[in-house]
């Protein structure tokens, strides 16, 4: 299961504010991905994330250019944020098509603009 670390970086939707909104993954292999939160949105009656993996100028074999990834978003009591793998292909099929309907909308562009520049921002680092 993938882990979200809380940090001053997250789009959490918790009372702070963040001018970058990133998660650090945790694959199967223990291995750490930093990705970029593209939206939190509904799908039936649950929360999802939508998640880009940022480059990092090195050859990753886990993740390619343009893979987004889709779990399931909890805010837990204490603050805390929970991503569930999403497992039921009728699930993914629905949380699939709600992120399309998003991708159509117009707000969709200004997140792909504040993930380029994150990108550039990490590359610069």
């Amino acid at each position: 299961m993938s882990e979200h670390k809380h940090n001053d970086n997250c789009d959490c939707g918790c009372d702070h504010d963040h001018e970058e909104a990133t998660v650090t993954l945790t694959l199967d292999d223990d291995t750490e991905l930093e990705c970029a939160v593209l939206a939190v949105f509904p799908a039936g009656e649950l929360e999802y994330i939508a998640l880009m993996p940022i480059e990092d100028g090195e050859d990753d074999d886990e993740a390619e250019v343009g893979d987004i990834y889709l779990y399931r978003f909890k805010e837990l009591e204490n603050g805390e944020v929970q991503l569930d793998n999403i497992e039921d292909d009728d699930e993914y099929e629905l949380v699939s098509d709600a992120f399309d309907e998003l991708i159509d909308s117009e707000e969709f562009d200004e997140l792909l603009e504040d993930v380029e520049e994150l990108e550039e921002e990490f590359d610069e680092e």
